[in-house]
């Protein structure tokens, strides 16, 4: 799934706003798993110049990117800090580790050639869906669109249960980012 997505997924799931820190923590939560591909693709993008070709036909495969990938993509490590938020019953780790596990749930049946290793530390087995977010050749002209109609659907119900309008604005602009990124992808790919 698109990033953006992630975050109201994460949100609609575990951010309660009766519950403080629990939005933000659950909206860094969606964002976790991803992280590491922002930081290690930005700074070949934009410090160090690399290729984007190079970047994600190359390193993003790369032995040394995959093991980065396999810690914040692991299940057993998010449902470790889970296992831990719920017995402290520490409602902003919840969320956060709980936005964090939903994402990998979500990444799961939409990676096609391009998934990673969820089972870290005990495999490092990658499951090849038959489908793709972005990729048409694995249905990504259905996937992308069903993708967008939840976030809709999410971002009313978010819209709805938050009052403030800042995060009302936060949402809105997740929507936004989640409507160019599907959109772009479908076009290039």
């Amino acid at each position: 799934m698109n990033t953006p997505a992630h975050l109201i997924f994460g949100a609609a799931a575990f951010g309660r706003p009766d519950r403080r820190g629990t939005l933000a923590a659950a909206l860094a939560g969606g964002l976790a798993p991803d992280l590491s591909l922002y930081l290690l693709v930005g700074w070949h993008l934009l410090i160090v110049g690399t290729d984007p070709r190079v970047v994600f036909d190359e390193l993003y495969f790369s032995d040394t990117w995959q093991a980065v990938f396999a810690v914040d993509n692991s299940v057993f490590v998010w449902g470790a800090l889970l296992a831990v938020a719920l017995w402290r019953r520490w409602p902003v780790l919840v969320a956060f580790a709980g936005a964090a596990l939903l994402h990998i749930a979500l990444d799961f049946p939409l990676h096609a050639g391009d998934g990673r290793p969820h089972f870290w530390p005990l495999s490092t087995w990658v499951f090849d869906s038959p489908l793709s977010y972005w990729d048409r050749r694995h249905h990504a002209e259905w996937v992308g669109p069903a993708e967008l109609a939840f976030c809709v659907a999410l971002a009313v119900l978010l819209w709805r249960r938050v009052v403030s309008w800042p995060w009302r604005a936060v949402f809105v602009l997740l929507l936004a980012a989640e409507a160019l990124s599907n959109n772009v992808w479908l076009l290039v790919f």
